[in-house]
């Protein structure tokens, strides 16, 4: 894999993701998730539900950077994110972490500017996982790299925010977090399968939904999601 691949997907770029807990932060309040055990079935819901649309959407856009697609094409996969999420505040996130991407690829790929086809999302801004696959795109990625960098960030983040949020010790966390590679690698194999917008995964989290309207209203919280 391109070093430039792995500048872009590395989780320590000042992309945003580290200010974002991907629903653990309301989990955890509700009471939700306490321990490791938790963490493992909280991230292997999420993966099932958000991950495989994150992983199809971002492996949709990778396709669609490869093939210089139009100002309707890409309007027609951010709509279909859109439509796929519900929560007000889930999809303020996920443009926020799009621009955050957005932001990190210009600074990282100089000269590199996005399609004027993206002209119409600049604002807000487009989805994370639209901007994730192009950026896998442009550093020479495929669209399954970029549906696996998207299905792995639904378990890291939720992930590595447990470990702030309870005190958990990290190693343990992270076998929690391999011992769903094989599942992260199913769910993106069969998201990155070639498909219209309108027939890429749905899966939805009602629950997590919900969880992230109400959390953004929340005082004191230590995550923006």
């Amino acid at each position: 894999m391109d070093s430039l691949l792995l500048l872009l997907l590395d989780s320590r770029s000042p992309a945003g993701a580290h200010g974002h807990s991907g629903g653990m932060e309301a989990a955890v309040i509700a009471g939700f998730v306490r321990d490791e055990r938790d963490v493992q079935q909280f991230c292997a819901g999420r993966l099932a539900a958000t991950g495989a649309v994150a992983a199809g959407f971002a492996a949709a856009a990778a396709r669609a950077w490869r093939e210089d697609a139009d100002a309707v094409a890409w309007r027609a996969l951010d709509d279909e994110y859109t439509a796929r999420t519900p929560s007000e505040a889930a999809r303020a996130s996920s443009r926020a972490l799009g621009r955050g991407l957005l932001r990190l690829l210009r600074a990282t790929v100089p000269g590199v500017d996005p399609s004027p086809a993206w002209s119409f999302i600049e604002r807000p801004g487009p989805h994370q996982p639209l901007v994730l696959g192009a950026a896998c795109a442009i550093a020479g990625g495929t669209p399954t790299d970029a549906a696996r960098a998207a299905a792995l960030g639904t378990c890291t983040v939720p992930g590595s925010a447990a470990v702030r949020l309870l005190g958990l010790d990290p190693y343990a966390v992270h076998r929690v977090l391999a011992g769903l590679a094989s599942r992260i690698d199913s769910v993106a194999d069969a998201a990155a399968t070639p498909r219209d917008p309108a027939d890429l995964p749905a899966g939805s989290a009602p629950a997590l939904e919900l969880m992230a309207d109400v959390h953004v209203t929340r005082e004191g919280r230590l995550f923006a999601s």
